[in-house]
């Protein structure tokens, strides 16, 4: 492992500069400039006082941190309603910026209504046909098309029609 690569990584996820971490950690701006381009090497002292800055701990600094991008079926997470099925896509996407799900819909029934909260969502219907309920008005929405709106009103789906509708739905923040 590179450590300055990781010390970088960590600061910029932090929205920090090199001269804000070197304040809150009683460095120069200098030296953390060397210790990102790997010129020198910290003690486990000044290593301990970085990674205590940049919010986290020795251990979660270390760990492999590699994330995982590609997902499959063996990484999906499934839940049946009696109405419809919801499939995470991206197992605790709730800690990502967006939420991304596959509803199915079954014929001549609705998701539950999702109350207003802050975000906004995304839908492409994969199959099928839905109508989106915002407050008091509806919106049918086929196969191909898509949906997006400001989540600030109660909102959900129905399915009118005697198949089975898919749909992506996208929720950013995280809502499902």
């Amino acid at each position: 492992m590179k450590i300055g690569m990781r010390i970088k990584e960590l600061r910029n996820l932090c929205n920090l500069t090199q001269e804000e971490l070197a304040n809150r950690t009683e460095l120069t701006k200098g030296y953390i400039s060397q210790l990102e381009n790997d010129l020198t090497e910290p003690s486990i002292s000044t290593l301990e006082d970085i990674v205590n800055a940049l919010g986290t701990n020795m251990s979660e600094f270390f760990k492999d941190s590699h994330e995982q991008v590609v997902f499959n079926e063996n990484n999906y997470f499934v839940k049946l309603y009696d109405q419809y099925e919801i499939k995470w896509l991206v197992p605790n996407a709730q800690k990502n910026e967006m939420e991304p799900i596959m509803v199915t819909i079954n014929p001549h029934s609705a998701t539950d209504i999702d109350y207003p909260h802050e975000g906004q969502e995304f839908g492409y219907v994969l199959e099928g046909e839905l109508t989106l309920v915002i407050d008091d008005k509806a919106y049918t929405v086929k196969k191909g098309e898509t949906f997006y709106y400001t989540s600030i009103k109660h909102h959900y789906l129905k399915n009118q029609t005697n198949e089975a509708c898919r749909v992506i739905w996208i929720s950013s923040p995280p809502n499902f």
